[in-house]
């Protein structure tokens, strides 16, 4: 499968393409940067590690979508938003990564699933999808008169969004356990003198530091109990993997908007 890593020059970018060249099946076909970063120009397979790949990094990505399969990104939400129209256009695949889209973002990457495979998770790791639906069959099951629900997340200091897009996607599993709309029961932060915790509120606790890639826990606190789901990631290269799986898996899929749990079989309905 010919694939496209956008933001190849990035520590994620570079994981993606080592990735690729490590997954049978798939090919490094293209990389694109944004314009004026130091990268353009480079080989990304050099660039990442993996020796002379003969794909050099281009700003510019029509032309590499127009004759590509698929692309893997984990960039911004402004260009994913723009990446998922080019990959309409070319009605590829697009995986995407990103965490921190806006209502508004979404709306416009879901309207190029009308055209596009697009394949969209907060996470990409088996081991976090498998959480989700663990965290959702627990919150089904316990009472919100009993437990209350707090969702702890660590990362990197240098990472921009918060909560993070694991810790979203964690709250979105427990909302739907109790059936509830998480946008309207969700307590992203305390500060002064904030009253007795409401009933049925899913709280959210961020953390940065350091180098953590990241630890999400999922707390159902009750009186003399404390039940925990965690996870806690060693290695950025396993959401590498995660989305490569995600691109071969759409490979020949109908246009429509996807999530890992469609990859890895671990739908509800299912």
């Amino acid at each position: 499968m010919k694939l496209v890593v956008v933001g190849a020059g990035g520590r994620m970018g570079q994981s993606l393409v080592r990735a690729i060249c490590e997954t049978d099946g798939a090919e490094l076909f293209g990389a694109v940067e944004r314009t004026g970063e130091s990268s353009v120009g480079k080989d990304a397979g050099e660039l990442a590690g993996v020796g002379v790949l003969g794909v050099n990094i281009s700003d510019d990505p029509l032309p590499i979508f127009a004759k590509a399969e698929g692309v893997v990104d984990f960039t911004a939400p402004i260009a994913s938003v723009d990446f998922a129209a080019l990959a309409a256009q070319a009605r590829i695949v697009h995986v995407i990564g990103t965490t921190g889209c806006t209502a508004n973002d979404d709306a416009k990457i879901t309207a190029a699933a009308r055209h596009a495979t697009i394949i969209k998770s907060g996470n990409m790791s088996l081991g976090v999808n498998l959480l989700a639906v663990l965290v959702e069959k627990a919150t089904r099951a316990l009472d919100p008169a009993d437990f209350d629900i707090e969702v702890l997340e660590m990362h990197h200091k240098h990472k921009v969004d918060a909560p993070s897009g694991t810790a979203l996607l964690l709250g979105e599993a427990a909302a739907r356990g109790r059936e509830i709309d998480l946008n309207a029961n969700a307590l992203k932060s305390r500060d002064g003198i904030t009253g007795a915790r409401e009933q049925g509120t899913i709280g959210f606790a961020t953390l940065r530091g350091g180098s953590i890639i990241g630890e999400h826990s999922v707390l159902l606190a009750g009186e003399g109990e404390i039940i925990e789901l965690s996870h806690r990631a060693t290695d950025r290269a396993l959401f590498a993997r995660g989305a490569i799986k995600a691109a071969l898996w759409g490979k020949g899929r109908k246009p429509g908007m996807y999530s890992m749990k469609d990859v890895l079989g671990l739908n509800s309905s299912e």
